[in-house]
């Protein structure tokens, strides 16, 4: 099972029966794949969609339906299309419960980096902004380190802001941590094969290890 897979599946243990979704682009569409047995959820699109179903293929394709990211996608029995200001009137007045997304930085304060890189030409924070804000849980779902290696965790974000103090969970191949209002982050699953102190040394946030620490979830 790869990193992504691992994140992806932890992730879908969060999600509740009835709830509304909203998937960021990459990793976190993955999501979708791994929802539990017995639980029925609707995910939305800020794009305008409400009932998102699997990715299309060749054979179901249709070029006027994709997801945020411009993905095809499928949509199920009950789905329903409507203009921006529509989806972000959901999406302000709270009526999506969670949204998980991906990120560049989150810090030990809940603060959530995640649309532009000094320097380099990036796509924009399309409603991420909004998505953190409105909806009722934040959940980042991302690799623990960059590619070259260093932690994607810190005591401080270092990239301008998405938004501040807005991320409820942490999920990455390497464990969850929940952010403590006030406190900072508390570990509360580490991967199997990983020890504390590896998780320390690989994390540039202060870490609170919760006192029933389990193996991660998956």
């Amino acid at each position: 099972m790869d990193s992504k897979e691992i994140i992806a599946r932890r992730v879908a243990k969060e999600l509740n029966d009835g709830d509304v979704i909203n998937l960021g682009i990459g990793l976190p569409t993955m999501v979708a794949n791994y929802i539990p047995e017995g639980i029925s959820v609707t995910f939305q699109s800020e794009n305008g969609l409400l009932g998102l179903g699997p990715k299309a293929d060749e054979t179901n394709k249709n070029l006027n339906i994709t997801d945020a990211g411009g993905g095809f996608v499928t949509v199920l029995k009950g789905a329903s299309f409507f203009d921006s200001a529509t989806s972000f009137g959901i999406i302000r007045g709270g009526h999506v419960n969670s949204t998980v997304l991906g990120a560049l930085e989150v810090d030990q304060e809940g603060n959530l980096a995640s649309w532009m890189i000094p320097g380099k030409k990036v796509p924009g924070m399309g409603g991420a902004m909004d998505l953190v804000v409105g909806a009722k849980r934040v959940i980042v779902a991302m690799l623990h380190q960059n590619k070259n290696g260093d932690p994607k965790i810190l005591k401080t974000c270092q990239l301008p802001l998405t938004a501040a103090h807005q991320v409820n969970m942490i999920v990455t191949e390497k464990g969850v941590m929940e952010v403590v209002p006030g406190k900072g982050l508390l570990l509360t699953e580490i991967a199997e094969g990983i020890t504390i102190d590896e998780m320390i040394e690989v994390t540039g946030a202060d870490l609170m290890i919760y006192e029933n620490l389990k193996t991660m979830n998956i």
